[in-house]
């Protein structure tokens, strides 16, 4: 579908003007054009456009026409973000875009006081920029009149929607939508914006829920700018801080990092080299961060060391180069990241990869070679999400103050998160909550049980806000300033090991820790230990572990690589010989182990590792890239070949990777396992660990390559 030359005359006169008189533009980008016609056709749609692209003008601009036309009142349109940081960075840029027309916007999360909230209810902004978890939290509250404040809801505005499509946040988000759709007897108009997301049919789809709106994709393609990449192998942080000190000079640099710790070991190292450097990431105080973002926005010559938080839509200012120490984990983390350059019409998006280890050079090189195949990673919502369902069942029984038992499920009713829980699984759910007295039944209404209150409500109501639980931290505290939070386990560690540790970038000294209150004071000292963060390790995904097999296996030098990247990425080819001899060869090592290379990823091989020690009785455990049999598993690569072959006489289900779960063991995948019936946990834990698709196909590979002669 073309723009076409009347999308800007579609838009109220009032806009119109604006557009030209207050924002001072001659006419509308490709994808403001395109959002104008799908937004005032009434669709449902994901807009996809680069970082800094004009994404929230096209979704903006058409609403606020809406609201002007159709003279819409109260908090109309909700801009929803997935972090608090964002909503702050965003909140200008909304107050603008609404005074053009007389209307206002407003802030709701976390940090916003009482009183402001008070006003918010007393005088309703138009458009009001909230998180998932306090539009929860508003919905339960007894002192927020929801229904009242959300009665008039026509629109909402998910700003980097695969950031929530992915995880149960996106289950908790769409099933919110539902939720507000009912109190606003309206079918609510949904808009998803992306930079970065691989299947957008399947998130409008998803977004969509009970809609009947028609859906659209708005992708206004074209020709982008074509970027500037260097992948260099350094080999230790130590050298990564000199070339980032060196490279560059009189530039403005972001800096990403995979970890919490490696930005304060990086950061600390940059400042004793005399750089001006500035970090962000969760665990430092919100102070903290603003005061880098700021100083780093004013600077010219400066860096900022970073976590993914920084991907998201956060502007910190004209950004000169992105410099990535080691590789993100997929196509789409590495795009939102180089997105934040090549805003400038002299300056091309760009991205230095500066790795410090061989799989690091390796995965980063993979994503180059995918990027350039113009892939990008679905986001691939869950249609199966039955502790997320427990978690509204819950919140509903406490909104509605005693919810209808044969009604509460029609407040979710055609949520997409649902679509593959059955009516008896859903039924067994519940059953299993009311025996479990985490719900009561009463005159045929469910209230929140005994043990519910003692998981969820009273002290623990917090619980019921996210659906994500968070570590025990405790606050670091530089007499009445907060510095940031660091895990408890690490503290009791440092009790015992010593009391120095470095966070924002300085080293400090323990004066004293308060258990009970949670915080931890400290005073400055000159150096100390690098803390570390609760975790998971990285689980590749399939694409990305098979594009690195293909790295391995050809003679192909991309354009952007390094001569030291060149001369470390042969000698990983030449140490992978082996794998010319077939698509997934078994390798025995000298210490008496046996490896199957599958460059299958880390959840589909958790299946098949699992599966293959039941068959074979001896440990097998599993990586991104290969699967390790030790002991008696080792013991006859002819019985591991026979095992596969079992495995791959049948497709592989979820019933498979079922039995993998240990009842005795259970993971900690949600705060709301204990809502669950055995068989559906043990269902849960299987999918949010495993990837039946991804086992599946590296066993048809298997197939494929016993078949051939040289199989």
């Amino acid at each position: 579908m073309s723009p076409g030359p009347d999308a800007i005359d579609r838009l109220s006169p009032a806009v119109r003007y604006q557009i030209a008189n207050g924002l001072g533009w001659s006419g509308l980008r490709p994808v403001q054009a395109l959002s104008t016609h799908a937004i005032l056709d009434g669709a449902n749609c994901v807009v996809l456009a680069p970082t800094a692209g004009g994404k929230t003008e096209a979704a903006f601009l058409p609403l606020l026409s809406k609201m002007d036309v159709e003279d819409w009142h109260g908090v109309s349109v909700l801009y929803v973000a997935p972090i608090r940081a964002l909503l702050n960075n965003q909140e200008a840029r909304l107050s603008k875009l609404t005074g053009l027309i007389g209307r206002r916007a407003g802030k709701w999360h976390g940090d916003v006081k009482e009183p402001t909230r008070k006003r918010l209810v007393n005088d309703p902004p138009d458009v009001l920029a909230i998180t998932p978890e306090s539009l929860e939290a508003m919905l339960l509250s007894t002192r927020t009149p929801a229904r009242r404040f959300l009665a008039h809801v026509r629109a909402v505005v998910i700003d980097e929607v695969h950031a929530f499509a992915g995880d149960d946040r996106g289950a908790h988000l769409v099933s919110l939508l539902e939720r507000i759709s009912r109190i606003a007897e309206t079918d609510i108009q949904r808009i998803g914006l992306s930079a970065t997301v691989g299947d957008p049919d399947v998130i409008v789809r998803w977004l969509g829920g009970s809609s009947m709106r028609p859906q659209r994709v708005v992708d206004p393609s074209g020709a982008r700018k074509v970027p500037d990449l260097y992948l260099d192998f350094v080999g230790t942080l130590d050298n990564a801080a000199l070339l980032i000190e060196r490279l560059y000079p009189g530039t403005r640099r972001l800096v990403f990092v995979d970890s919490r710790r490696r930005v304060e070991e990086l950061g600390h190292r940059l400042s004793q080299r005399g750089v001006d450097v500035y970090l962000s990431h969760s665990s430092l105080a919100l102070s903290e961060r603003n005061a880098a973002e700021k100083a780093f926005e004013e600077g010219t010559n400066c860096v900022i060391v970073a976590t993914s938080a920084l991907e998201l839509g956060i502007d910190v200012g004209d950004l000169d180069h992105v410099i990535q120490i080691d590789a993100p984990s997929s196509v789409s983390s590495f795009l939102q990241r180089m997105g934040r350059t090549g805003r400038r019409p002299d300056l091309n998006p760009n991205c230095t990869f500066l790795a410090t280890d061989d799989d690091a050079l390796l995965r980063a090189a993979a994503i180059i070679d995918l990027f350039r195949m113009g892939y990008v990673e679905p986001a691939a919502p869950s249609t199966w999400t039955p502790h997320v369902l427990a978690h509204q069942a819950i919140a509903l029984a406490m909104q509605e103050q005693g919810s209808a038992s044969h009604g509460w499920w029609n407040w979710l009713d055609g949520c997409e998160a649902y679509r593959d829980v059955s009516v008896v699984e859903r039924e067994g759910i519940v059953r299993h909550m009311i025996e479990n007295n985490i719900l009561v039944e009463a005159d045929a209404r469910l209230m929140l049980g005994a043990r519910g209150e003692r998981l969820y409500g009273a002290r623990n109501f917090l619980e019921l806000y996210a659906v994500f639980s968070t570590p025990r931290v405790l606050r670091v505290m530089h007499g009445h300033s907060e510095v940031g939070v660091v895990d408890a386990s690490f503290l009791q560690d440092k009790e015992q090991r010593g009391p120095n540790f470095v966070l924002a970038g300085r080293a400090w000294r323990i004066s004293g820790v308060d258990w009970k209150g949670g915080t931890c004071a400290v005073e400055p000292a000159e150096a100390g230990s690098y803390p570390r963060w609760f975790g998971l390790p990285v689980s590749l995904n399939r694409s990305l572990c098979q594009a690195m097999r293909r790295i391995l296996t050809t003679v192909e030098i991309d354009p952007s690589w390094s001569k030291r990247a060149i001369a470390q990425l042969q000698l990983q080819r030449e140490s992978y010989a082996f794998l010319d001899e077939s698509s997934v060869p078994i390798e025995e090592d000298s210490d008496g182990r046996c490896r199957w290379w599958t460059f299958g990823g880390g959840a589909g091989n958790r299946v098949l590792a699992g599966l293959l020690e039941l068959k074979l009785g001896e440990r097998v455990s599993s990586g991104n890239t290969f699967i390790t049999f030790s002991n008696g598993a080792a013991a006859s690569v002819v019985a591991i070949r026979q095992a596969i072959d079992l495995l791959a006489a049948r497709p592989l289900t979820w019933e498979d990777a079922s039995r993998l779960v240990d009842s005795n063991q259970r993971s900690r995948i949600s705060k709301f396992q204990p809502c669950l019936p055995a068989a559906i946990e043990h269902g849960l834990i299987a999918r949010e660990t495993m990837n039946i698709d991804d086992a599946n196909a590296t066993v048809a590979q298997w197939k494929r390559g016993r078949k051939s002669p040289e199989g």
